[in-house]
């Protein structure tokens, strides 16, 4: 492979446009295939990549990252990885962008929507770093007239978890204002440590590995839970939320220092509020299915279903299920239109009675008076690793919201970059347990 044609990697993945039709497909190809041994970098992405001395960065670093990375997932060995982003450049964009983030509000208002403004949501991506500068090409890249949300799973099952995660970050330095970065379930200690995220640090970082993955936790502590779009689009990784209701316990006459202790009420699951959401506290390594701070748990972890009424989650022993009638509740009730989350790819719909298979990237699980009820995930041909030789061959999509009302949306499906570079797992995928379906809560606590 030429140092040519790497450098134009990106540039010349197919895009096509998008008309104004509610669903368009759009097919990927890579126009290189991996060399068998490693090309010159890029010109127009200098390794190793440095920091610009002000903390200030420009579309023309952005792009030479994505070049950089693209590149070395194609001619480096992953322990390589620190000769193209050394540890004191990952430690300025980390630090960096966790002081952004965790200013952030756990649910983000994006209100300031211009006439010509359009606002992309993305699902889950699950280190697909390919899938993603397709992603990002065909779609535009963010811009001040074009905003991106991505609803969380940066990382595991994919071979380039931290190359996405640190693009997505770079993205969200560069422009704070219109790169929107939630929180998925993976972004966690227990996830990271069974799906193979914390071994891909390791073996990109080597010695350095321990310190660049507590950095990486301390980040997805940081990343926030929600968004409400124009006011008419809520998004979150999971879904929809219970109502913390809790009782103060009698405090003794004269007791002026005696600690109050807060108790839920048993037997009494509610839709929660927006004003709840907001005091939750989402700074935790692994999000609680015990206790009071449920509510994390619940918007990343929760899943539509078609039975009325909200109920737990028990085959991911964490969250909720919600039925139609729950979503027009929450939809009436904070006077939205459309609810857009993630959380499900085409093996956990194919476990699902009553909802629709991921095949084309989206579905739409809930169609009621109020509004919609929308999965996006943007992770094509997933998982990357697969047990068993019949593969899904599900597309990836990413919805866009337009004005006036930006509650009208758009399905763009694409399909997977074919062919990816070879690399090997960073976890048993063959033994290793469904992350759809119960926790391993010990190893969970353990992980904690």
């Amino acid at each position: 492979m030429s140092s040519d044609n790497i450098s134009n990697t990106i540039t010349s993945l197919t895009s096509r446009d998008a008309d104004a039709s509610s669903s368009t497909t759009t097919t990927a190809t890579s126009c290189d295939n991996p060399s068998p041994s490693p090309s010159p970098p890029p010109s127009a992405a200098p390794v190793p990549l440095s920091w610009s001395p002000d903390g200030k960065l420009s579309l023309e670093w952005i792009q030479h990252v994505m070049s950089a990375l693209d590149w070395s997932s194609r001619n480096l060995p992953p322990s390589a990885f620190p000769s193209v982003l050394p540890v004191p450049v990952f430690d300025a964009l980390v630090l960096t962008a966790s002081k952004i983030l965790h200013k952030e509000p756990n649910c983000l208002q994006i209100e300031t929507l211009d006439s010509d403004s359009t606002v992309v949501v993305v699902g889950d991506l699950h280190g697909q770093l390919h899938d993603l500068l397709f992603l990002l090409k065909d779609a535009g890249f963010p811009a001040q007239n074009r905003i991106f949300v991505f609803n969380g799973d940066y990382v595991d099952r994919g071979a380039w978890g931290l190359e996405t995660f640190l693009l997505l970050l770079a993205w969200k330095v560069f422009m704070p204002h219109r790169v929107y970065l939630l929180r998925g379930n993976h972004e966690s200690k227990y996830c990271t440590s069974v799906y193979g995220f914390e071994k891909e640090v390791l073996a990109k970082y080597g010695d350095k590995g321990k310190h660049v993955y507590r950095k990486c936790l301390g980040c997805f502590e940081g990343l926030p839970l929600a968004s409400i779009i124009a006011g008419r689009v809520y998004t979150a990784h999971g879904g929809l939320f219970r109502s913390i209701s809790v009782t103060p316990s009698k405090r003794s006459k004269g007791k002026k220092n005696r600690r109050i202790s807060l108790n839920p009420v048993a037997n009494s699951l509610c839709l929660g509020s927006f004003e709840e959401l907001s005091k939750a506290r989402r700074s935790v390594l692994d999000p609680p299915w015990e206790g009071l701070n449920l509510i994390p748990g619940d918007v990343l972890w929760s899943d539509p279903s078609m039975s009325p009424g909200l109920s737990p989650n028990k085959e991911r022993g964490i969250g909720l299920l919600w039925g139609p009638d729950c979503t027009e509740e929450f939809l009436k009730k904070f006077r939205l239109k459309l609810i857009i989350r993630s959380h499900e790819g085409p093996d956990a719909r194919e476990k699902r009675p009553g909802l629709a298979g991921m095949d084309e990237g989206y579905t739409i699980d809930h169609d009621v008076e109020s509004g919609k009820l929308i999965t996006v995930f943007s992770a094509p041909d997933y998982p990357q690793f697969q047990a068993t030789e019949e593969r899904y061959n599900n597309k990836g999509a990413y919805v866009v919201l337009k004005p006036p009302d930006f509650d009208d949306p758009e399905f763009h499906s694409f399909e997977a970059i074919s062919p990816r570079p070879k690399v090997n797992a960073y976890y048993d995928y063959e033994d290793v347990i469904d992350s759809d379906e119960e926790l391993d809560l010990a190893s969970m606590v353990t992980a904690s």
